[in-house]
């Protein structure tokens, strides 16, 4: 306690002295300290120095001016003011004043270290103000700069030096009122606690009784009285043990004064408490005696009549609605006529609208009658017969309309009956109904193949159908013209079959795009009607009658007009907490309707459940969009089928290997048909079909091989009968290297005029330059012009017919060095001897190839796709074989002159006369060789070859000239030598084109070192 730590009254001192005492000391002392809010006692120091004694004021404390209302009893048993102060709580008739922090009748500290409890409430709070009070995370103010321990640190740094010496102060002087005030408390507290412990314990036990033997003789123990010593010593026991009880008695006293001076406020506030308590029942009871009156005279007055009017509308709504029942059920009686009426008719759709309508129908509205009892089942037996009727058919359909005859008119047949079917599909989740088309489809496609050939085989009376019964023996005894005949009337068919099956498509796909863009439609407009309702029905003026009639029923307050705008309220707040559950919670089926509008109520049943089974029954968005991919996809499988069949016409007649002896002009009409057609198909079906496309590559493979290996023994037989002679060169010819350099690779066409009267022309002229050929090399230019052609026809071999044409040109090369070069001519031909102009006309043909090479290049590249790109090093090859080629015959042409110049300047000597008969011979020998090659060689070429066989002179004159010893001292040989030199030079430089050619003849001579 309190009292027990601060002081006492000393031993033998009444209350009113201690009172007195502590009350003579109010002005000395400035220490004060409250037990509670409500009290607040001084404690006063008895004396001035150390040791002073400290003493609670035990008076009552003055009267309080501030207002103080309550929280819940928190500690009901402390001190709490003023009994006065409980006539300020909460009244159910009197308005009551507003509740503050300072009504508080503890403080929080006082509240929390309560010391009759045990150990802290933990839920102190969440038990009275909730569970999320303590979970409450109280949010930094935005006002308040965030503080750390940087902006401390200049502080620091300055007071740390004279907080080191304030501490070393303290430690060695401690404070003297610290020390005085210590000492004080445990003084007094000690002080009480011996005066206690002088009580025996005897007198504190919960159990004390005198009548107790025991306790009597322990309390008054009569040795004293009966020892030896006669009645004065008696009488002394007696007075020592009376004065030992009264100090007992004084002790005990002062701390119960003590202890009732601290409590003292607290009884009589509740003493208070208790008679305000009593006035408020009263008051109380008064007031609801009022109310229960004003009660029963407002039911009298103005309840008990509504209620009677809200009855009779009840009954008359439950009447309208019985009615509303039996006329639906009468409708639903006669689903079943009305479904086989619509069955005849093979209105599928509408008898599955009828069947779902009215099961839904059993299901809300008519559930449990007992005369449906078997409706419901009836009603699905038939809904799986229209299954099975819709499913046969749409497959009759589908044979009907691919089995007629293709040039009839329109390509869909009874298009409003398709689009029932495909409806009535949809809505009973058949969705695998293009499977029954496709299989329709397939077999269409055989029968039309069978029909074509049938047709032709009419009009060709050397095919005994009755003997040869197979398609494919038939077509292979046909002609090729009759045979492409029938492939081209295929073609048509299918082509026409194509536009029939992407019609019938087009309009089921535009009936599944009607019932996805239905069902997008009517969800929005489902939202959009959901949304409007709930937005307008806290608005209107009108509410539903079952809330209306609860109002009626519920309220409570003096007005019935008030129980509408609560209702509104509440609909209001409901939409705002939740508008999702006030509009399911409105739309669910059992609400009493609207006494005002029963015929509404009636029209409005049907067709809307119509219209939610209709939407729930139909396909799913992913579903559609699935069966929109499978039409595509049918699509596709049918120009996939169309192609198959066609591959197995083209493989039929190609199994004897008739297609492969076909003329070049015969294989490209058949490609440029092919080719037509999957163009055709593509662009009807947006589908690049591969089969027919891989059927016409194989047989072009094998064309390409026949016509490769055709050109390529024709080559050969030209070069073996080769003289290696120059050819005239024709006009057309000429008229073939002009079209090519104009950039048309293509063979020209052929006139049917008379005979050209142009004379042919000496050289062949490309390009403003002339080359003299020999006849081989113009038929190998239509050749290549051959491949070039064929490769425009058919653009697909144009990697193989490449890869020929590469072989072909390699095969020129490699034979033409082997005649010429090798001297293969001489046994093949019989030519007597490789000459000079023959090796001159050689590496002109060989320029003229490489010129073309390029060309011919850059024409594949055009046909060939970017990552076949790869194949065009093949030309890089073989230009660099044939520059390989012509430079060997260069190199040949000078080995011929160096050989005769190793022979003849062998046996030069220097002696007269001059000009010696070796130089004569060799100017000779070179006048030939420049005969032979001037008109067959280009004038650059003739002079880099003479300037190579000069050099080649210079060599061996040299090295001559050093076996000789003759040298440039201006002797009598050297004089010699240079007149033999100056005729030499005189008749190089006086042939054609080498006039200003240097020879730089001083190079003969050794150089002196």
């Amino acid at each position: 306690m309190a009292a027990s730590h601060y002081g006492s009254c000393n031993r033998g001192e009444t209350p009113a002295a201690a009172h007195h005492t502590t009350a003579s000391l109010q002005e000395e002392s400035p220490h004060v300290m409250a037990s509670s809010h409500s009290s607040t006692p001084l404690l006063r120091s008895t004396n001035g120095g150390q040791g002073r004694v400290y003493h609670k004021e035990c008076g009552p404390s003055p009267l309080r001016l501030r207002t103080i209302c309550s929280l819940p009893d928190v500690c009901p048993k402390e001190p709490t003011g003023e009994g006065r102060d409980l006539c300020n709580g909460p009244s159910v008739v009197a308005e009551h004043n507003q509740w503050t922090v300072f009504s508080s009748k503890v403080n929080l500290p006082a509240a929390l270290n309560d010391p009759r409890l045990a150990k802290r409430e933990s839920d102190f709070f969440t038990k009275t103000w909730g569970l999320d009070f303590t979970e409450t995370e109280v949010m930094p103010s935005f006002y308040l700069p965030i503080i750390t321990r940087d902006h401390f640190g200049a502080y620091l740094q300055e007071m740390s030096q004279r907080e080191q010496i304030h501490e070393r102060c303290r430690t060695i002087c401690p404070n003297k009122d610290d020390v005085d005030s210590v000492s004080s408390i445990t003084t007094n507290y000690d002080k009480s606690r011996s005066e206690l412990d002088q009580v025996p314990k005897v007198f504190m036990k919960p159990d004390f009784a005198l009548e107790d033997p025991a306790t009597f003789n322990t309390v008054l123990p009569w040795s004293h009285f009966h020892s030896a010593g006669g009645k004065s010593r008696d009488v002394a026991s007696s007075k020592l043990l009376q004065e030992k009880l009264s100090h007992y008695l004084d002790v005990v006293e002062v701390s119960i004064a003590q202890q009732i001076s601290l409590r003292s406020e607290a009884f009589f506030h509740a003493m208070s408490s208790q008679h305000e308590l009593q006035d408020r029942l009263q008051e109380t009871q008064k007031a609801v005696a009022v109310l229960r009156s004003r009660t029963v005279a407002i039911d009298r007055v103005m309840c008990q009549g509504p209620l009677w009017a809200l009855r009779s509308a009840l009954t008359r709504n439950n009447c309208v609605k019985l009615h509303n029942k039996l006329k639906l059920m009468a409708a639903v009686h006669q689903t079943q006529p009305t479904v086989q009426l619509l069955l005849s008719t093979l209105e599928f759709v509408g008898a599955l609208e009828l069947i779902a309508t009215t099961k839904e129908v059993l299901q809300q509205e008519l559930q449990g009658v007992h005369c449906f009892r078997h409706l419901g089942s009836q009603l699905c037996e038939l809904e799986k017969l229209i299954d099975k009727m819709m499913v046969e058919e749409f497959s009759m359909y589908a044979c009907t309309n691919l089995s007629r005859n293709l040039k009839e008119e329109p390509q869909v047949l009874e298009k409003e009956r398709l689009e029932s079917l495909v409806f009535g599909l949809l809505r009973q989740r058949k969705l695998d109904f293009l499977d029954i088309y496709s299989d329709e489809m397939i077999i269409a496609a055989k029968a039309i193949v069978a029909q074509c050939v049938a047709d032709s085989l009419m009009d060709i009376e050397q095919i005994d159908t009755e003997v040869i019964t197979k398609l494919a023996d038939q077509m292979r005894l046909m002609t090729f013209p009759q045979w492409f005949e029938l492939l081209k009337t295929i073609f048509e068919c299918f082509l026409l079959f194509l536009q029939r099956i992407k019609a019938t498509l087009n309009v089921i796909r535009n009936v599944v795009l009607e019932v996805l863009a239905s069902n997008q439609k009517n969800l929005l407009l489902a939202e959009s009607s959901s949304r409007a309702s709930v937005l307008e029905a806290p608005q209107g003026p009108a509410l539903m009658q079952g809330q209306a009639e609860l109002a009626y029923l519920t309220h409570e307050g003096l007005f019935i007009s008030d129980a509408l705008n609560e209702v509104r309220q509440q609909d209001s707040q409901l939409w705002v907490q939740d508008p999702r559950s006030t509009v399911s919670s409105r739309m669910q089926p059992g609400l009493i309707e609207t006494a005002d509008s029963p015929a509404a109520s009636e029209g409005s049943t049907i067709p809307e459940q119509n219209f939610l089974s209709s939407e729930n029954m139909m396909p799913t968005e992913p579903e559609l969009n699935r069966v929109i991919h499978n039409i595509q996809e049918l699509l596709y499988m049918a120009s996939d089928v169309s192609h198959d069949r066609c591959v197995k016409v083209l493989t039929a007649r190609a199994k004897d290997g008739s297609l492969e002896r076909l003329s070049s002009a015969e294989f490209v009409s058949l490609s440029q048909a092919v080719e037509a057609f999957a163009r055709d198909t593509e662009e009807l079906c947006n589908r690049r079909s591969v089969s027919l496309r891989g059927a016409l590559q194989s047989q072009a493979n094998r064309f390409v091989h026949r016509f490769h290996e055709e050109r390529k023994n024709k080559l050969g037989l030209l070069l073996d009968n080769e003289r290696w002679k120059q050819a005239e060169v024709p006009a057309e010819f000429q008229d073939l290297v002009n079209s090519i350099a104009d950039g048309r690779i293509t063979l020209p066409e052929r006139k049917n005029s008379g005979p050209d009267d142009r004379k042919p022309a000496e050289f062949l002229l490309v390009s403003g330059q002339k080359y003299a050929v020999v006849g081989t090399v113009l038929l190998l230019i239509r050749i290549f012009l051959e491949y070039c052609h064929c490769v425009n026809d058919i653009p697909s071999i144009a990697t193989d017919m490449l890869t020929r044409l590469s072989d072909l040109l390699k095969h020129f090369n490699s034979r033409s060095c082997q005649l010429v070069l090798g001297a293969g001519a001489l046994q093949v031909v019989g030519l007597k001897t490789i000459t000079t102009k023959n090796l001159a006309l050689a590496s002109r043909c060989l320029q003229l190839v490489v010129h073309y090479i390029p060309i011919i290049r850059a024409h594949f590249e055009t046909k060939l796709q970017p990552k076949q790109f790869s194949v065009l090093r093949h030309f890089d090859h073989i230009t660099k074989d044939y520059n390989d080629h012509i430079a060997e015959i260069s190199a040949k042409l000078v080995a011929i002159m160096d050989s005769l110049f190793e022979k003849v300047l062998s046996k030069y000597e220097v002696k007269a006369p001059m000009p010696s008969a070796c130089f004569r011979n060799i100017c000779k020998q070179m006048a030939k060789m420049h005969e032979a090659i001037f008109e067959l060689l280009p004038e650059e070429q003739t002079q880099m070859l003479f300037l190579r066989i000069n050099a080649s002179f210079k060599t061996h004159l040299k090295r001559q000239l050093a076996r000789l010893g003759v040298v440039n001292d201006g002797g009598p040989q050297h004089g010699l030598v240079v007149a033999d030199v100056a005729f030499y030079t005189e008749n190089i430089q006086a042939l054609k084109s080498l006039e200003r050619l240097d020879l730089n003849m001083a190079e003969i001579w050794e150089q002196k070192r």
